[in-house]
């Protein structure tokens, strides 16, 4: 994955708001349930935004709030010395109803044909299940592949900005449609590079 290589660089911004939330008071858990709200609200907005892009710009908000919590809260947990299990997959969890209400906010709103809709969110919950899998047959968490979930909702934020400054089809789709076709794609040839690596390691 691309984006995911650069953890590393955006924990260096990460982890300082991480300390001032935690000793606020707030909980990773109770920001998890947050990022879980932003992708509900994301794939409301993007539902209804056919025929108004500012509610695209919006939705693009919403998702980044929603990345950008799912890391706080594990940097939280980090900080307070409390990361575990429950933690780990409470975050799963979220993360993949998260998925759900973004990807498929952007399809049965119209944007893209629901077959390809259909396709992309199916390569997104089988990625994300290889990559627990592996750490359930005591592999390790892995994160490899063309496309994890890092890219995914970088490529939305990018896709709703554009689609706000230029909402017309191009080839015969606007730019969250190309960017459904690409997920699509790219999910099941992660999908398969997954495998492939799980089934070596075996």
């Amino acid at each position: 994955m691309t984006f995911n290589s650069l953890r590393p660089f955006a924990s260096k911004f990460i982890e300082p708001i991480a300390k001032v939330v935690a000793n606020a008071g707030i909980s990773p858990n109770m920001i998890s349930v947050a990022s879980l709200v932003f992708a509900a609200m994301a794939g409301i907005c993007f539902y209804y935004s056919l025929n108004e892009n500012r509610l695209v710009l919006a939705a693009g908000f919403f998702v980044f709030l929603n990345s950008f919590l799912d890391a706080l809260d594990g940097a939280m947990a980090r900080y307070l010395n409390i990361a575990g299990n429950k933690g780990d997959f409470l975050d799963h969890v979220i993360d993949r109803y998260s998925d759900i209400f973004i990807i498929c906010g952007i399809f049965l709103g119209g944007h893209v044909l629901w077959q390809i809709g259909t396709l992309a969110i199916v390569g997104v919950l089988i990625t994300s299940y290889l990559g627990t899998q592996a750490q359930a047959m005591e592999i390790g968490r892995y994160y490899g592949g063309i496309m994890g979930r890092a890219d995914r909702l970088v490529f939305i934020i990018l896709a709703s900005i554009i689609y706000f400054v230029y909402p017309l089809q191009i080839g015969g789709f606007s730019a969250l449609g190309w960017l459904m076709i690409v997920i699509a794609i790219g999910s099941h040839i992660t999908a398969f590079q997954r495998i492939f690596h799980i089934w070596n390691k075996l």
